[in-house]
């Protein structure tokens, strides 16, 4: 359906703002672009480059490789038709579960099997000719725009992502984005385009898949190195060469993303939610916060489209700027009317992991081996807690005695100046003592 919106739209006189039909057919295929990777001399995952035409096949090509594998949809894309197989057992589900999930999703149930790269990185280099980001355009010219880190996941689906990179060095990063635009070069790339590597605890990069299009997550690209890639898209749409060299590409900062997704994150770790949101406001009046949303409060989340509620980007001179100012902003984020991810965001970029920078696509389940069950407060967050949720009763219950400031009844005026209350907190009853000294709560 998209080659036949392209040459329609060619055929009347408009200019797709992307790459062009080859570039798109030929990155949108798994087997494909990866034979066209290795002829580039892109570091490719070991595996088989052809179709796999059965279960019984599959397993020869397993032990071939040798486990564990990973069973991917040709066409695949957004995590479906991907499964790890540890075994002959597990290949011959595998095989059968991904293709049938292919089959449904893509309609092209043609399946490759590659070496499993455990507990690796997900880097991504944007290519224009921009995970590696890549720039291109009608000229020959190519650059490519730095790295995102995408390692956070959940079913193989990104939930955090920051750019730079805190794994990469200046050399791995110039061999991964000289690789990146070598491929975007070998399939004449024009446009801005997403190049995705697996990097292992080595550093050793294996091309993953090349995305002919805008990513949810290039914000943090356009961050860090000044650039609009949308405006540099339209640019090369019309046939103007690139404004920049190599040279010209910065690193300015840190950014970071998390997606917010109107999902309930103590079901594995995000299950879509649906219904209408009552309450939506967005973080905005903090400084460098940017919202990338489609929504409004009284929207409907059905169960029809994406469960992303929004995008939402933070940026400092450091990653610990960016990542306090991404946990201020999802403090002041009010999402009301459906089950929201923002609990499970804060507690990853908190995370002493996370902001070590010891990450993994493998983060989740490691850290959360039993699931997500929300924040577990120290002993004084929960002192502070019980403290103030006190404080707050008792000052509603004085006021609850004034009518326009003035006592309801002056003669029965109360001279109550210290309350034992029970405090209910998750699973516990806390009795708490309050006493009241002028305007001041003593607990």
């Amino acid at each position: 359906k998209i080659m036949s919106s392209l040459s329609l739209q060619a055929s009347e006189g408009v200019t797709f703002i992307g790459p062009d039909m080859h570039a798109i057919q030929a990155m949108g295929d798994k087997i494909e672009s990866k034979l066209l990777a290795k002829n580039a001399k892109v570091n490719t995952i070991p595996g088989f480059d052809g179709v796999v035409k059965d279960a019984d096949e599959a397993v020869r090509i397993a032990r071939e490789i040798g486990y564990p594998v990973m069973i991917k949809a040709s066409a695949g894309g957004g995590g479906k038709g991907m499964r790890i197989a540890w075994d002959d057992e597990e290949t011959r589900e595998g095989f059968r579960f991904s293709s049938q999930e292919a089959a449904s999703s893509f309609g092209d149930d043609r399946l490759l099997i590659e070496k499993f790269i455990d507990n690796p990185r997900h880097i991504e280099i944007q290519v224009s000719c921009y995970f590696f980001q890549v720039l291109a355009d009608k000229h020959g010219n190519a650059l490519w725009l730095n790295e995102r880190e995408c390692s956070i996941q959940r079913r193989n689906q990104k939930v955090v992502e920051e750019a730079p990179s805190t794994f990469l060095d200046p050399e791995t990063r110039r061999a991964m984005g000289e690789q990146a635009v070598a491929l975007a070069k070998a399939v004449k790339y024009s446009s801005a385009g997403t190049v995705e590597f697996l990097v292992d605890s080595k550093k050793n990069f294996y091309f993953l898949e090349m995305n002919t299009r805008l990513q949810v997550e290039h914000p943090v690209t356009e961050c860090i190195t000044g650039l609009d890639l949308v405006q540099e898209m339209i640019r090369v749409a019309k046939g103007y060469p690139l404004r920049h060299k190599q040279a010209d590409i910065p690193i300015n900062g840190w950014a970071v993303e998390c997606r917010v997704y109107a999902e309930d994150p103590y079901k594995s770790f995000g299950l879509p939610s649906v219904g209408r949101l009552s309450q939506y406001q967005e973080p905005l009046h903090l400084p460098s916060v940017r919202v990338d949303s489609g929504i409004q409060q009284g929207s409907d989340i059905s169960i029809y489209y994406d469960p992303m509620i929004s995008k939402l980007i933070t940026y400092g001179s450091n990653r610990a700027e960016a990542l306090k100012r991404m946990e201020e902003a999802l403090d002041n984020y009010v999402i009301r009317g459906v089950a929201h991810n923002i609990s499970l965001l804060r507690e990853v970029i908190i995370h002493p992991r996370f902001v070590q920078g010891d990450i993994s696509t493998k983060f989740l389940p490691e850290v959360y081996p039993d699931g997500f069950k929300g924040h577990r407060l120290t002993d004084l967050e929960r002192r502070e807690l019980l403290a103030t949720a006190a404080s707050l009763y008792v000052a509603e219950q004085l006021r609850s005695q004034r009518f326009l400031g003035t006592p309801r009844i002056p003669i029965a005026k109360s001279k109550r100046s210290s309350w034992e209350l029970s405090v209910h907190l998750e699973d516990g009853i806390y009795p708490v003592a309050v006493s009241k000294d002028g305007s001041s709560f003593s607990v």
